[in-house]
């Protein structure tokens, strides 16, 4: 019974140690993993990239409504049977071209008739003129009274404005004769003829046929009064460029008015912008995009958007260090444009690095290691937009009118 006791005791000893042994044997194993994992878990994959000093447009975008320069409803200015259309719809006509041709033989007969009377007023008044003329020589030898030739002389008188009532009446006429030859008054596209020959039209009847001045065209447009005070000093410094783009094609013109009153219902003003249209891009009516620059800001810091944090009191972001640790950056920020934010804070250069993908994972004494880097023309404000705009010089910022702001 005791060696029993013993063995139990001894074996009850060994068992003991053995589980001590063994938690000190994973203890020392599991120390370092855990470690490792620590480390791990300060260590943030990220992608950079450099903040970038360029000169920025301050591009304004607005919805237009494509206008015609002219347009012009013809109606005729007589009544009459149209006897000849000259022109077909959609064609395009020259100013002074023939549109219509009206039946005639009213006005000429109007006309010959005129003609007919002028003649007859000057034979009467080269008549009477001869009749003066006996009567002044039988006055001079005293064998009339004075009253006598006062009488036939008021007949001169008479018949010389009868004369010139003549003239204005065939001038009248050929007036209106001319009127049934209906010519385009300017160059432009024709729209829909409801008219044929043989109707009977009239000037109170509905426009024969409109005539629209497609080259060059109009784009009116909107903005916010709080951009008024941009492009009024843009335009006082020479001619404000502006561009539209249509499905892939960007067109080049320029901006030729400002409305003198802001809309109070809308806190927008009216602009208008003319462009070259010999393609033919633009058509009376359809919508357009464009777009004005009239401010440059110059040498301004830039970073992609998303490296852009927001904090509980404003906007920073993570600055890499030297050593892949990130350090927090209080910022403001000016612009947000095409994926890019312009940025102005202590610390703020070009070159230095900052976090703009990963940002969500540093905590405090975070560091990284950066996956990717950021190429600096693939978020470049001239390359992001859809509009083909290459980045002004300063001299020519200043000859297209763009205002140019330093920091």
């Amino acid at each position: 019974m005791f060696n029993v006791k013993i063995i139990r005791t001894i074996f009850q000893s060994f068992l003991f140690v053995s589980l001590l042994y063994s938690i000190w044997f994973w203890y020392q194993q599991a120390g370092p993993a855990q470690n490792d994992r620590d480390v791990r878990r300060d260590v943030v994959q990220v992608v950079s990239a450099e903040v970038s000093q360029i000169d920025v447009p301050v591009r304004l975008v607005a919805n237009g409504i494509v206008t015609a320069k002219q347009m012009v409803d013809v109606r005729p200015q007589i009544s009459a049977t149209i006897e000849v259309v000259h022109i077909r719809e959609g064609q395009f006509v020259q100013k002074g071209d023939k549109l219509f041709t009206l039946d005639a033989r009213v006005a000429e007969a109007n006309h010959r008739k005129t003609e007919a009377r002028l003649a007859k007023s000057r034979s009467d008044l080269a008549n009477a003129e001869r009749q003066l003329q006996r009567h002044r020589e039988l006055f001079d030898k005293g064998f009339i009274s004075h009253a006598a030739l006062d009488e036939v002389h008021s007949q001169v008188d008479s018949l010389r404005g009868q004369l010139g009532f003549d003239r204005a009446a065939v001038e009248a006429t050929n007036v209106i004769r001319s009127f049934t030859e209906i010519i385009a008054p300017i160059s432009g596209r024709t729209g829909a003829i409801p008219v044929n020959p043989g109707s009977l039209v009239t000037p109170d009847d509905a426009a024969m046929v409109s005539i629209t001045q497609i080259d060059p065209m109009h784009i009116s447009f909107s903005l916010p009064e709080r951009e008024f005070n941009t492009i009024q000093q843009a335009l006082t410094k020479g001619q404000v460029n502006v561009s539209v783009q249509i499905e892939q094609t960007i067109q080049q013109g320029s901006l030729i008015f400002v409305d003198n009153a802001v809309d109070t219902a809308s806190g927008t003003i009216r602009l208008k912008a003319e462009f070259s249209n010999s393609n033919n891009y633009l058509w009376p009516g359809m919508y357009a995009k464009v777009m004005l620059a009239p401010r440059l800001l110059a040498g301004v810091f830039t970073v992609p958007v998303q490296a852009v944090q927001t904090g509980p009191k404003k906007k920073f972001v993570y600055v890499i260090e030297q050593d892949s640790s990130v350090i927090f950056r209080p910022v403001d920020v000016r612009l947000i444009q095409d994926g890019l934010a312009v940025i102005e804070g202590e610390g703020i250069a070009s070159g230095v690095r900052v976090v703009a993908e990963g940002a969500q994972n540093i905590t405090p004494g975070s560091v990284v290691v950066e996956s990717a880097t950021y190429d600096k023309t693939a978020y470049s404000v001239l390359q992001a937009s859809n509009w083909l705009v290459q980045t002004p010089d300063r001299s020519a910022s200043e000859k297209h009118g763009f205002e140019i702001e330093t920091q």
